[in-house]
Parts: C-alpha cells; sequence; structure tokens
C-alpha cells in the first residue's frame, strides 16, 4: 500500500469516526430535549388510564370520576431496595383498587405497563401497556385489547404463565403465536410486581 492511499484509508477513517461521534450526540441531545416531555406525556396518560384499570372501560365511563392519589410503595429486597410507582383509586371515599406502573426486559427493549389490581391485590382488574419497542405484527400485539383483555378477572395467588397452543383457564394466558418472548416478558412483569406488592398494598387496603 503506497503512502498516499494509506493517508486517504486514515483521512475517510476519522472522517466516519467523526460523523458518528456527531450524530451520536446529535441524538443524545434531542433524547435529552425531548425526556422530559415524554415522561410528563406518560404521567398523564397513566393518570387517564386509571379509572378504566380498576372499573373497565364502561363503568369508568359511565360513572363518577374516581379520586386518584400517587404513592410511592418501597419494597425491600436482599441486594436493593425496589420502588414502585402506585395509585390508588378511591370511589365515594371507598377504596376502589390500585394502578401499579412497572416494567421490565422485553424482546426488543424495555416494555413498560400498568396493572390494575383489585382493593385487596388478590386479582387483576386491568392491563396497560405504557411503551414498547417490539417487534412490529409479532410482539407488538401485546397492546391489542383483545390480547390484554385475557388477564382481567385473573387471581394472581399463584404466577401467570403464557403458553403456545391455548390457555386451559386458571393462571394460564394465551402466548402470541410467533412472540412468546414477549409474552412471557409481560406476565413475568406483572409476576414480580405483583409479589412485591401484594402484601403491601393488602395492608393499605385493611387500613382505608
Amino acid at each position: 500500500m503506497n503512502a498516499t492511499l494509506r493517508d486517504n484509508n486514515i483521512v475517510q477513517a476519522w472522517l466516519v469516526l467523526l460523523l458518528a461521534v456527531c450524530f451520536g450526540g446529535m441524538l443524545a441531545g434531542v433524547q435529552l430535549a425531548l425526556g422530559p416531555k415524554i415522561e410528563l406525556n406518560k404521567v398523564n396518560e397513566t393518570r387517564e388510564k386509571v379509572p378504566e384499570l380498576v372499573l373497565g372501560a364502561q363503568a369508568a365511563q359511565a360513572g363518577a370520576p374516581l379520586a386518584v392519589e400517587p404513592l410511592t410503595v418501597s419494597v425491600e429486597k436482599p441486594a436493593k431496595t425496589v420502588r414502585y410507582s402506585v395509585y390508588e383509586a378511591k370511589k365515594d371515599g371507598a377504596l376502589a383498587g390500585w394502578v401499579v406502573k412497572t416494567a421490565g426486559q422485553g424482546y426488543a427493549d424495555r416494555i413498560e405497563v400498568l396493572i390494575g389490581l383489585a382493593p385487596d391485590a388478590g386479582s387483576l382488574t386491568g392491563l396497560f401497556v405504557l411503551d414498547q419497542k417490539e417487534t412490529p405484527g409479532l410482539g407488538n400485539k401485546i397492546v391489542t385489547d383483545e390480547w390484554r383483555g385475557q388477564f382481567v378477572g385473573k387471581a394472581v395467588d399463584r404466577p401467570l404463565a403464557a403458553v403456545k397452543g391455548g390457555a386451559k383457564g386458571g393462571s394460564e394466558i394465551d402466548a402470541i403465536t410467533g412472540a412468546t418472548i414477549s409474552s412471557h416478558a409481560v406476565t413475568s412483569i406483572i409476576n414480580t410486581a405483583v409479589a412485591d406488592l401484594r402484601q403491601p398494598l393488602a395492608e393499605k387496603a385493611r387500613g382505608n
């Protein structure tokens, strides 16, 4: 390789590196600028979804508005403290249910969900996917009403399980065809949050 060709290759390599740094910086700047707005939108969307996740869509539209109070519930684990954003929903002064915001790793990226729980935290009253980047046409079917509707009314006295070939009731959920990882991810997220919060929320319910 002659000196001129070698020098050209070095210049091109530095140019590629410089462009990569510039584009990376631009993307980071955009994310930094939009981050607070995105989080605010999620908070607003969460508050809007609380009545539906606690009462169901029809009852939420027909009934009186719920009084919603945001809480932070801390759960002590062996190696760390986990803090959950929880929304306490009351109707006419009585506890109507809870909504938990939580997240976990999906197939492509993190999945954020809102989980509706009965006042005693013994069963699910709703599920909403707040954010996901799963595969279009496959894993992103976790957002559909049909798939999420399977969770409504499920008891949480034992872990939920996403299964292939048709759920047989009980704690089983139909996995999305071709997207079992996304299906398992959502059930795992729910199982973890419920295991952490079932007792603390039940104790809070008894204190209301």
